[in-house]
């Protein structure tokens, strides 16, 4: 395995972060917070579809990506050198030795880095579990019926590494991000639960309200 395009690990093993949280957090870290520090999800249209579009790849027969390969389904994955821990959808061993994870998500590419994130936090668990360098695996998308591969490069193995400790020092801090408030929301499930432009609103209104107080602040 070629060590020189992963990125240093901490001198003790992290505590483990789900493939999935990285995701979310990619996506939006308030969305990320509202999961996994207060517990909340809410359920709308596109996250149904997003599992039985998982459901059903953990029953159907996959077209592998190459002639003769092995296919996992639901895979249990960890690394405890980079503190991951998740399952993939589709993990195909193929004869040459090969392993290739497959990401399956519902709806077309997002201009969002999210989901290209979440495969290659796969393939840095698979590297540590099989000892195999993993260069590329690919995103399902439903909607197009179409694979799209990702090389797995040293930047985004470097984004995987600092979102993941992003997570953690939210989950240490116990705070939550503020919200992004941008067309992000508008499809979110957990929308309602988040409210992005009352809490964008009271939080500039708290600012400004401060400032009346500050004796630093400029006349």
């Amino acid at each position: 395995m070629n060590l020189d395009v992963l990125p240093v690990p901490a001198v003790e093993t992290p505590d483990p972060v789900n493939l999935s949280a990285l995701n979310q957090y990619a996506y939006c870290p308030r969305r990320c917070g509202l999961i996994y520090l207060d517990g909340e999800f809410e359920q709308n249209i596109h996250t149904a579809r997003g599992n039985a579009e998982h459901e059903r790849v953990d029953r159907a027969a996959h077209v592998a990506g190459h002639d003769g390969a092995r296919v996992e389904y639901a895979l249990p994955v960890w690394s405890e050198r980079w503190g991951l821990i998740g399952k993939c959808d589709v993990v195909e061993f193929w004869p040459d030795g090969t392993i290739y994870p497959v990401e399956y998500k519902h709806g077309p590419k997002k201009k969002h880095l999210n989901d290209d994130l979440q495969l290659v936090a796969q393939a840095l668990c698979l590297e540590e579990m099989f000892g195999r360098a993993i260069t590329q695996g690919a995103i399902y998308h439903a909607t197009s019926r179409r694979r799209r591969e990702i090389a797995i490069t040293a930047e985004l193995r470097r984004s995987v590494a600092q979102t993941a400790d992003a997570i953690r020092t939210m989950l240490a801090s116990k705070r939550l991000p503020a919200p992004i408030n941008d067309r992000r929301c508008d499809q979110c499930s957990l929308n309602a639960i988040c409210e992005p432009k009352m809490t964008t609103a009271l939080r500039l209104q708290q600012a400004a309200r401060d400032s009346l107080f500050d004796p630093d602040a400029p006349v």
